[in-house]
């Protein structure tokens, strides 16, 4: 009886599933899937279908499974091969995930799919060749992963294909021909890829049904095929960035529904072929930075263009009258030309212009008063031309206007009254021309206004007070005119001034009293003016000045002493009226020419107060004991040194018996481990720490490397890094030799070989001329870095990280992200080193690995990984998120004026009580601010507290690239090609960025 009841008793306890067969094979594919976020939580076995479930689209009669879109999820682990199983899925989208390892070559049973977007996420390997066996595939996108090799030969049996997007992998070998059998392609994108230098194979002619061609950065050489022509239905075609040279054929006139031709950055000569005119749709050409010359044809003009973009090239002749009744036309860059010539005085007036550049050619006559017709005008840069004329009065009124730059020509009379007070202008040039009359008061209407530029013309009159209504600005160069009067008090009401230079002017008066306002001041030129009165003792307290040149004025009265605790880099007083006695700190011969011309000024220097010479005489008697003593007690410290030395060395030499060493290489060598030996004395030391100590051995043929010796036993605990806990050295020998031995990159520090014997073990490594980050960065030396370096040594370990987190495999946590691991060569490139702790991540790609000990360094440990051991890349981001951190602030990880705080939870609570200007290191220039200010959100980002919130390795690269994109062109695509006059530094004549 009892055994009758068992199934019923079963049947009431243990609940039953009524989910249909596709639903099970989703459940499977859930649990095999790393869902932090969660985003599959409504995946519920106990539903009869999974058509409500996020993410899944069923067909509404039958309530099959139809497609499966689970974009920006979050998900991680392998490709789901079980989405196979449905056996109507006509749609897979996978799109920006962590879908990781390679993609399997059973792919081919989904027979039914149209429709695979696994872009932007961790795919590796090659690209599967069974791919083409999917019947009814049209579109298939695997931008953005990790694929190597060469694209497989049966790509070419497509049979339905219609998108084909390859972009940002690591495919190599040429571009293969076989691409152009596809003959149902509608897009093609193989852009930013490594391919073999290789020519545009003809076949693509092939694809007539083509409306994209997307061939940027691909390493292409040759000329473009004529076959490209017949491409009757193609509506963009991009060759960008790439080494194509010869003349653009002729055959490219054909492309009659062509709306988008970019060919900038290559090596293209002679003209714009004839013929532009029949492509009638064209509103984009951009085929600047390439070697084109001649006129620029007038039936081009003719077009109804929105964009043209011809610079960097070598054009000459005049600009075609037609261009102006393009009624589209908003965009044009004609930079760095030869062209000449007037400009058509209605250009503008049909067409909504926003963007005109014109710089670095030899354009005279008149700049057109219909530029801003349309009211939509922003950017205008004409700067090295020969316009003259005065500046139209109708540009006073475009309020649209958000930069202007006009130095550098011939315009004369005076600036329109409304110029002045654009309200969104923030840079403002005018210098180099021959302008006068005075700084109008409407400037108290630019609001917006950073930088104002108008040194060497003929303004004259006094600086209105309205100057001090312009909050924002920056930067003031108005040198070299004829200003008069006294400074408006309310200058000092300027708190973002970061650069003031009037000299070479007519000012009189005295300086401002209160100069406390300025705290970002750090460039104050007034020389060669006639400023009267005492110099303010409160310039003293200027923290960031380090350019003051006062001299060739009327000033008087003592050198305030406050002027010691100043960093200048430039100092001049000279040629004034200054008396009294001369500061302590100043009385030292560099400050000499500092002073000159100043007949009531006395110190011990040469050419100031003659009378006190017997006084100095004592002073040398005094001196020369002192010197005696001292060579005494040189020569008595000196003996005492030497002989220790001996011992050390005579100690060192028993120690190494070049017998007993084992070589191990892992590259070609041109030396060996006896000159290795030879050159270990503590002459040659450069670095020590509880490990052992670092030397610098220079090589019989000229080049240098760096040799880590590494003694037997456990390390020291360490008060400034806290290196593993009782980690054995061999350990890390053999971590530091397993890693670097097999890694080959260009960001990561090379191991030449390793030298072992029975007491010690030497590591041989490039020698890096510059140190290590952390050592340059937070020393006297800091100087040397400025953004554009700082940017790229982060860029460049950034991308040596990404190159061990995702090209690596298994993957590297290095486990030890500091800036004195990272490295600099003589060009300031950065290599990621010190593998001492480093450690391999499980295959499976799964979790995280647990350590029994804590690796790394104060503040540069992640929140998580000291509470619970658990180690995965998201650690080293932290870690990195605080060397950008470090970068940009100038500032140690862990530093008193902290206080309880590090460098993450200090930069958060600035920015939250103070704002971003007390956060940025004061010694970068303020121009770079704006993309300063990108890098440190990404710095944020990588510090978030919860790992999942930190971005991959490889996405930190892409966003670094992108926040570089403005300062550097070459690292975007289509946004990020900017003029070379973009506004950059303060000199008279800017700085190409």
């Amino acid at each position: 009886m009892l055994l009758f009841l068992l199934p019923l008793i079963s049947s009431l306890v243990l609940p039953t599933s009524s989910l249909t067969q596709e639903g099970l094979y989703l459940q499977h594919i859930k649990h095999s899937l790393d869902d932090p976020d969660s985003a599959l939580s409504d995946w519920n076995d106990q539903d009869d279908t999974p058509c409500s479930w996020t993410g899944v689209t069923c067909d509404n009669a039958s309530h099959v499974v139809r497609s499966i879109d689970l974009s920006s999820a979050n998900l991680a682990g392998p490709f789901p091969s079980l989405l196979c199983r449905l056996p109507n899925l006509t749609f897979i989208s996978l799109y920006n995930n962590s879908i990781n390892s390679t993609l399997p070559a059973d792919l081919s049973t989904c027979h039914t799919l149209q429709h695979l977007d696994l872009s932007q996420n961790l795919l590796t390997g090659a690209l599967p060749a069974t791919l083409p066996d999917l019947p009814n595939l049209t579109y298939l996108d695997l931008t953005g992963n990790n694929f190597s090799g060469e694209i497989p030969d049966s790509f070419g049996r497509f049979q339905k294909l219609e998108v084909l997007s390859l972009v940002y992998n690591l495919l190599d070998s040429a571009l293969p021909p076989f691409l152009g059998n596809i003959s149902t392609l509608k897009m093609l994108n193989l852009s930013y890829n490594p391919f073999f230098p290789g020519p545009i194979p003809p076949e693509l002619g092939n694809l007539t049904n083509l409306q994209v061609l997307w061939l940027t950065a691909c390493n292409l050489v040759g000329e473009i095929p004529h076959s490209l022509g017949r491409l009757n239905k193609l509506t963009d075609l991009d060759l960008a960035i790439n080494d194509l040279h010869g003349p653009i054929p002729a055959s490219l006139t054909d492309l009659t529904s062509v709306v988008q031709i970019e060919l900038y950055n290559n090596s293209l000569t002679g003209g714009l072929p004839p013929g532009m005119s029949k492509l009638t749709k064209l509103r984009l050409l951009d085929a600047s930075m390439n070697r084109l010359s001649g006129p620029i044809p007038d039936d081009l003009c003719q077009l109804e263009l929105e964009s043209l973009n011809l610079y960097q090239n070598s054009f000459e002749g005049t600009l075609p009258v037609s261009i102006a009744d393009s009624p589209n036309l908003y965009e044009l860059r004609l930079f760095q030309n030869k062209l000449s010539g007037e400009l058509p005085q209605n250009l503008g007036k049909n067409s909504p212009l926003k963007w005109i550049d014109l710089s670095d050619n030899q354009f005279s006559g008149s700049i057109p008063a219909t530029l801003c017709e349309k009211g939509a005008m922003e950017e205008m840069l004409m700067i090295n031309n020969a316009f003259s004329g005065e500046i139209p009065a109708s540009l006073g009124e475009c309020q649209s206007l958000t930069r202007v730059r006009l130095g550098h020509n011939r315009l004369s009379g005076e600036v329109p009254v409304g110029f002045w007070g654009l309200p969104h202008v923030y840079l403002l040039e005018l210098a180099d021309n021959q302008l006068s009359g005075p700084i109008a008061k409407t400037i108290a209407g630019a609001a917006n206004l950073s930088v104002l530029l108008i040194a060497k013309n003929k303004f004259s009159g006094s600086i209105p007070e309205e100057i001090g209504w312009v909050e924002n600005l920056m930067e003031f160069l108005g040198n070299d005119n004829k200003l008069s009067g006294a400074l408006p008090e309310n200058i000092v009401n300027l708190r973002q001034l970061g650069m003031l230079d009037l000299h070479n002017n007519e000012l009189s008066g005295e300086l401002p009293r209160e100069t406390q306002s300025w705290v970002k001041l750090n460039q104050l030129n007034l020389a060669n003016n006639q400023l009267s009165g005492k110099i303010p003792s409160g310039v003293g307290n200027l923290s960031v000045l380090n350019y003051l040149d006062l001299s060739g004025n009327r000033l008087s009265g003592q050198v305030p002493v406050g002027l010691q605790n100043m960093k200048l880099n430039v100092f001049n007083l000279s040629n004034n009226h200054l008396s009294g006695e001369l500061p302590p700190l100043f009385a030292k011969e560099i400050y000499r020419n500092s002073f000159l011309g100043n007949p009531g000024l006395c110190g011990d220097l040469d050419g100031l107060c003659e009378s006190r010479a017997e006084a100095k005489s004592q002073g040398y008697i005094w001196l020369l004991r002192c010197i005696f003593i001292l060579a005494g007690l040189v020569f008595v410290v000196g003996v005492v040194w030497f002989y220790f030395k001996y011992k050390t060395f005579k100690k060192a030499n028993r120690a190494i018996d070049k017998s007993k060493w084992t070589l191990m290489s892992f590259h070609k060598l041109g030396f060996s481990e006896y000159e290795i030996l030879d050159c270990l004395d503590e002459d040659n030391v450069i670095g020590s720490g509880a490990s052992g100590k670092v030397y610098k051995v220079v090589l019989s043929n000229g080049e240098a490397v760096a040799v880590k010796k590494l003694w037997r036993g456990k390390v020291k605990e360490c008060e400034s890094d806290d290196v593993e806990k009782g980690w054995v050295q061999d350990d890390g020998f053999e971590a530091e030799v397993d890693t670097l031995g097999k890694i080959r990159h260009k960001n990561i520090v090379k191991l030449w070989c390793c030298c072992t014997a029975r007491d010690c073990k030497l590591l041989v490594y490039e020698y890096m001329p510059n140190g290590s980050l952390g050592d340059l960065l937070h020393s006297s030396k800091s100087g040397l870095l400025d953004w554009p370096t700082r940017f790229k040594i982060a860029l460049d370990a950034a991308d040596g990280l990404s190159y061990l987190h995702h090209d690596c495999v298994p993957a590297i946590v290095h486990r030890d992200v500091k800036s004195n691991n990272i490295l600099l060569d003589g060009d300031f490139g950065a290599r990621v080193a010190d593998f001492g702790v480093a450690k391999v991540v499980d295959a499976s790609g799964k979790g995280a690995k647990s350590m029994s000990v804590i690796a790394g360094s104060c503040g540069y440990i992640a929140p998580e990984y000291a509470y619970t051991l658990r180690v995965n890349e998201k650690s080293d981001i932290y870690s990195f998120g605080v060397v950008i951190l470090e970068l940009v602030t100038g500032k140690l990880p862990v530093d008193p004026e902290f206080g309880e705080k590090d460098l993450v939870k200090w930069v958060c609570t600035t920015l939250d009580q103070k704002g971003v200007d007390h956060v940025i290191d004061p010694k970068l220039d303020s121009c770079y601010k704006e993309e300063v200010c990108k890098v440190l959100n990404i710095g944020l980002l990588c510090t978030s507290p919860l790992p999942i919130n930190r971005p991959s390795m490889r996405r930190v690269v892409k966003l670094l690239q992108e926040a570089g994109t403005e300062k550097h062109p070459q690292i975007g695509k289509k946004e990020g090609k900017l003029s070379p006059y973009y506004y950059e530094d303060a000199s008279e004549h800017g700085s190409v960025a």
